[in-house]
Parts: structure tokens; sequence; C-alpha cells
């Protein structure tokens, strides 16, 4: 059983910067792949199917949204026990078979994801598909059994399908699909953007949010940091798809363009989009400021995630 949270002020230690970042990634990173790596080992009795999930949740990868869950749970220096990095890992389950969707042909068609062959272009179509299928229940089945309290379980298992769902990254990725070769106006790329990419952010940020036990403003204002995160994310992807070739990025660049989507430098240029990106981070930057006054600890550690868009 999860732990009760105990909101108390964090002296700073260490000016907000990209080390901060940098030392937790090397303590939770290395822990949320061997956790993904050993809980994934005898997932299935079909060999095939096992090989298929493995390969793609243990492609490799950021961890960014289980990240930002543990950096909320660390943030109100809660315990991360067993339960907390099984929740957490779940996302990246949920996360992944997204991926393994999109990159299909019916959809963006990619053959590279994170440098290596995407899951239909090495395991076939029909296989890719169903490891996706399999991942999205395994998802809430880790959220089910983690051992969180039933309270916790809950919230986070409406809050997960909320934003995987039908009003959320389906609906933005469906809306994606379907405005190609439009030309959307900024508020609906804007919402696009949270549906598609922001609503997975949303809830990493919501879970550690609810683990951690906050009250109703903290959390409200931890969310508005989330939503900012998730755009500039999505702005900051968008202009790199421009700016980068597929061995920085580790995937296609410039299908965007060459396909008509709608993208934040499509729609403003490379420099309005550049400004988009400063505006999204100065959101969120007000909104780890309101977290910090409401909840009266230091928010450092996840003021040093907008690091990300620095590189």
């Amino acid at each position: 059983m999860a732990m009760k949270c105990h909101l108390k002020m964090r002296k700073l230690l260490t000016p907000m910067s990209k080390a901060t970042l940098t030392s937790f990634e090397a303590t939770w990173v290395p822990r949320i792949n061997t956790y993904l790596d050993e809980s994934l080992r005898t997932v299935s009795d079909r060999a095939d199917l096992t090989a298929a999930i493995r390969y793609s949740v243990l492609a490799g990868g950021k961890r960014l949204r289980p990240l930002l869950s543990l950096a909320v749970l660390a943030t109100f220096d809660c315990p991360i026990t067993a339960a907390e990095l099984r929740a957490s890992s779940a996302l990246e389950l949920l996360h992944t078979y997204s991926l393994i969707h999109d990159d299909l042909p019916a959809m963006d068609n990619d053959p590279l994801r994170r440098g290596k062959p995407t899951s239909h272009v090495k395991f076939g179509e029909d296989l890719a598909i169903l490891a996706g299928d399999a991942l999205q229940p395994l998802a809430f089945q880790w959220l089910a059994d983690s051992g969180l309290t039933a309270d916790q379980i809950a919230q986070l298992t409406l809050g997960l399908a909320l934003a995987a769902g039908p009003q959320g990254m389906v609906a933005g990725q469906v809306a994606d699909v379907k405005s190609t070769g439009q030309t959307l106006a900024l508020p609906e790329l804007q919402h696009l953007h949270r549906r598609k990419t922001g609503a997975l952010i949303h809830y990493a940020v919501l879970a550690g949010a609810v683990q951690a036990n906050v009250s109703a403003a903290t959390r409200a204002a931890l969310l508005d940091f989330g939503d900012a995160f998730g755009l500039a994310f999505q702005i900051y992807d968008d202009i790199l798809d421009v700016t980068s070739t597929p061995a920085e990025m580790g995937k296609a660049t410039h299908k965007d363009a060459d396909e008509h989507k709608n993208t934040y430098p499509g729609l403003l240029g490379l420099d309005g989009a550049q400004q988009a990106l400063k505006t999204a981070l100065t959101s969120a930057t007000a909104a780890l400021d309101r977290a910090e006054a409401a909840s009266q600890t230091k928010m450092d550690l996840l003021a040093s995630f907008l690091t990300y868009f620095t590189n």
C-alpha cells in the first residue's frame, strides 16, 4: 500500500539547470528501463507477441512521461516504491502502443522510430497492430495491480482512459489525419495538439499529483504546467522536424511538410514557431510559480524539465 505524502518546504540546494534534469534522468531512466525489461519477459505465452511488445517498449526513448510523474512525487518528498514505479511505467506502455499504431502504413507510414525499424517493418503489420492492442489493456492492468490505494487506482484509471480515448489522444489523432491537406487556424491547431500530444503529458502530471495527495489549488497549477509543457513539446518537435536530420531525430524528418500536415512552422514560419515555443515556456513557468505559492514547496525539479527545450 502506498504511503500518504506530506507536503513540506524543500530548501533550494542548487540552481535550476540542465544538470538537475540530467541527474534525475540518470537515477530514474535506468530504473524504469530495468523495470520494463524484467516485467515484460513473460508478458505473454506467445513468444512472437512477447518479442514484438518488448522490441517497441525497450527500443529506447526519453521515458519523459513516467519521469514527469516521478518528478511530481520527488518534488513533494514522496517515497517512490514498487507501486509508484509500476503505475508510472504503465504510462510508457500506453505511450508505446500509440507510437506503434501511429507508425502504421494507414497512419504516418514511418519506417524508423528511435533510430530502428518500426514495429510493422520488423514484425509485419498484423503483429504490430496486435502488439499495440496488447499494450493498451496491459497499461490498465499495471495500474489495477500496482498496489496503490483503491482511490488512487480509480482516479488514475479514469484519468488515463480520458487522456487516451475518444476525448483525448485518439480524438487528436483523428483530427490530425482528417485535417491533412487543410490549413487549420492557430486555435484549432492548439486544440488538436492538446489532445494528440498533450493529453498523455497532462495525465503524467495528474498521476503524480494524485499519488502525492496535493491540494486542489496545487493540482490545478501543476496541470496548467503540464498543459503548457505538452504544447511546448509539440512545437519543439515540429521545429526539430524542420531543422534536424533523420540521424539526429532517430526518425524521418520533413515528412510533415511533404504530406501537407498542420505544424507550427508551417502555419507561423520558423521564427513564429520559436516565438510560440517561448510563449508556452513562459506559461509553464508561471504555472509552476502558482504551484509553488499554493503548496509552499519548491518546483525546481519540475522547472528543470523546461531545459529539455534548450537542447
